[in-house]
This record gives C-alpha cells, structure tokens and sequence, in this order.
C-alpha cells in the first residue's frame, strides 16, 4: 500500500445528525436529503449501491439507479433475467447504500424485495428515452458476447423491427423491482470520525397500501 493512499483523510466539518432532525418517517427523511444532494450539484444521486445475494451464496453488488420512491419503498428496473434478477427471484432480500459524499452522508438501507406489477413497469417503461427503449429489447444483460459488434448489430436488428412503431412495447422480460425496507441508517460525517449515525428500524407488518403499519423506532448508533 503507498504511504498516499494509506495517510489520505479528509476531516468532516459539519454540523452533526441528531434525533431531533429527523423526520419521523424514514422516506421522507431520504426526500428531504435526496433533494438537498440533487441542490447541491451531487452527480447522480438516485444512485444506489444495491447488493444481493449470489447464486453462489456469496456478496454481490451493483450501482443501479432509484426510479421511485414512496411509503412502500425504492423502486428500480432492470432485465428479468439478468444475474441481480435471478438473485433476487432466489432470495428476494436486498441492501441498498447512497453515498453523497459532497455532503459527508451517507444512506444505507434492506429489506425484502418484490417484482412490480406489469402496469406500473409499462408506465415507467413509456417515459424512457426511445434508444434506450430499444436496448432494452437489444441487450441479453448478464449473458456472454463474442464481442461489441454483437450488440451493435442486435441493436440495428431492434431499430429495423420497431422503424414504423411509434410507441415500442415493454419487453415482458424488463421491469420494475421493488425495495421494502425495514431498516434505514443516516449517516452524517463529523471530525475526528466520530460520526454521526441514526437508524430506523420496526417490525410492524406493512398495511394494505404496502406502507409500514406504525411508527419507526429510531436509535443512535456508535460511529
């Protein structure tokens, strides 16, 4: 390890997270932050580092990119039968972390996921961009290619087949996954790494709507 990468620190200088600043409801808490990064020019902050379970049982994970989000959880797509969807239709339990660091905070959050229903895959997948529209038809995500041209000509094959449709279908193998959390942290950097972290938790069941029934226990963790 180089003696750069080893001494490199930055010092958090904020203000500090206590309980008191926090909204009650976990979701609204991550709005009002997500809102702020978007304010202060953080490069894509819907993005999320979701990880999974593999096939294999071991760790695996990915940034993907939050579509959605309500009382029932975080909403992101993808292909079926890509490697995150086969590991989540196995086990159907996934963690998700934002990082916003500009901000010195991070978000982590888990819980168990669910596929969304067609209609709403159909709507979000009606407002994306037409070329991605198309690659999603083009692209067997996951699978192994001999190389680009491959997918450059499946992608002229999907332009030709779809040239006089001015609306192009949902693929029925692309769509929504949904993030039912039980469990959020809110971290906020501090000096001297004494940070700042505060988790939601509950074990309420989820009412009719999909929204957790009760209110969230909040407690202060050692950073």
């Amino acid at each position: 390890m180089s003696d750069a990468l080893r001494d490199r620190r930055v010092q958090y200088e904020t203000a500090g997270l206590d309980v008191d600043d926090l909204s009650a409801d976990p979701v609204e808490q991550w709005q009002r932050w997500y809102d702020e990064a978007l304010e202060a020019g953080v490069a894509e902050p819907n993005a999320m580092t979701l990880s999974t379970i593999g096939l294999d049982d071991a760790p695996d994970a990915r940034i993907v990119l939050v579509r959605g989000i309500d009382a029932r959880g975080l909403a992101f797509y993808t292909n079926y039968d890509s490697v995150k969807s086969q590991q989540l239709s196995r086990r159907p339990v996934a963690a998700a972390t934002f990082s916003w660091l500009d901000l010195h905070r991070q978000v982590r959050t888990r819980g168990t996921v669910e596929q969304m229903s067609p209609d709403e895959s159909d709507a979000y997948f009606a407002t994306r961009p037409r070329a991605s529209q198309l690659g999603a038809w083009s692209s067997p995500q996951s699978a192994t290619i001999p190389d680009r041209g491959t997918l450059d000509a499946r992608v002229l094959a999907t332009e030709a087949r779809f040239a006089d449709v001015d609306k192009v279908p949902r693929p029925d193998n692309w769509g929504g996954w949904r993030l039912l959390p039980t469990e959020w942290e809110f971290w906020q950097g501090r000096p001297s790494r004494l940070h700042d972290r505060l988790r939601y938790s509950t074990d309420r069941p989820r009412s009719s709507d999909g929204a957790v029934d009760g209110a969230w226990m909040i407690d202060r963790l050692a950073p």
